[in-house]
């Protein structure tokens, strides 16, 4: 596909179902991994007529296989975090302002224009690696504020703690964007209580916490940051897109961005909203790659376009962003 912009500018459900059958035909004739998974299926572009009716490729052939849309140099590689000895994800990008038109209008759609905030993260596990799609986006994010205060925070939590208060003292707008072990520290640590600052939290204890269920992650946060509400980030390695949630554990996506659910017992058949289930995701914005994708999240649809994450299939490797199941 050449013309990738126009999907960033879908305003409607037909104009979400045309680009999604575009992306459809493009990746069934050009991704070998994700044709012979629809071959295996047999389901041919011309018997699809909505999106409802096409195949999602699973998660974990991200970690075995190429998976490419496109015979453009591969620009980026992302990986996934995992646990030490087992295999990762990677996603090869080789169209890097694609993720970048992707995450900035993502974001200007759910919070307005990042020059507004003073952006710190506080990501020490991604920072010790290479390869994060989270930490290529918040640096950006960092970048794009113009504030020369916004930056990356490692372990020292006591400089972290005077910036923020500082910043929130001032009235300044403050995106304070964090692992959850992490976030858990600097509230142990330090108590607050903040008026302008948003506290994200993008999941996973990275095996240096006991795992917590949202809602008591949420409480412990809440409290001790002196906020309302604990926004959240939904993510992965594999997506271009992200969801967010401004509390509740609710999370909106984009508008070239799906959440449908599967039947647990049956994945080849998608329920109706309201249904507890494997979450698929349709994310446009993987058109170099593979953008419809099954994941091992388990969730519902609580209404247009909102979603929320339930937990993760038993049987699958706990990973990066998000929480593990009740």
């Amino acid at each position: 596909m050449t013309d990738t912009q126009s999907i960033f500018d879908i305003k409607t459900e037909d104009q979400f179902n045309e680009q999604a059958l575009k992306v459809f035909q493009f990746q069934f004739k050009n991704n070998r991994t994700y044709r012979s998974f629809c071959d295996l299926l047999y389901v041919h572009p011309s018997d699809v007529k909505h999106y409802k009716d096409i195949p999602f490729l699973p998660i974990e052939f991200f970690k075995s296989r190429d998976i490419l849309s496109s015979t453009g140099t591969v620009q980026n590689t992302f990986s996934s975090s995992g646990t030490t000895g087992s295999i990762t994800s990677k996603h090869l990008v080789t169209d890097i302002s694609i993720y970048e038109d992707s995450f900035r209008k993502g974001f200007a759609e759910a919070y307005g224009d990042i020059q507004d905030y003073v952006v710190l993260a506080l990501l020490p596990s991604y920072l010790e690696r290479s390869g994060s799609s989270l930490i290529y986006m918040v640096n950006d994010m960092i970048i794009q504020s113009k504030h020369p205060e916004s930056g990356f925070y490692l372990n020292n939590l006591s400089e972290l703690k005077s910036k923020l208060i500082e910043l929130d003292t001032r009235g300044q707008k403050v995106l304070l964007i964090g692992v959850s072990f992490a976030l858990l520290d600097l509230v142990e640590a330090h108590k607050f209580q903040l008026n302008h600052t948003i506290i994200m939290e993008t999941g996973g204890m990275k095996g240096r916490r006991k795992e917590l269920i949202r809602a008591e992650l949420h409480a412990i946060l809440k409290a001790g940051f002196g906020v309302n509400e604990i926004h959240s980030e939904y993510g992965m390695t594999e997506l271009l897109s992200q969801g967010y949630s401004k509390g509740h554990g609710i999370f909106n996506c984009p508008p070239w961005m799906k959440i449908l659910t599967r039947d647990p017992e049956d994945a080849l058949t998608i329920q109706t909203s309201g249904k507890t289930g494997g979450i698929n995701v349709i994310d446009l914005a993987n058109v170099n790659s593979c953008a419809f994708i099954a994941t091992q999240d388990l969730g519902k649809i609580t209404g247009d376009n909102a979603f929320e994450v339930i937990g993760r299939f038993d049987n699958s490797d706990i990973r990066g962003c998000n929480l593990m199941a009740l």
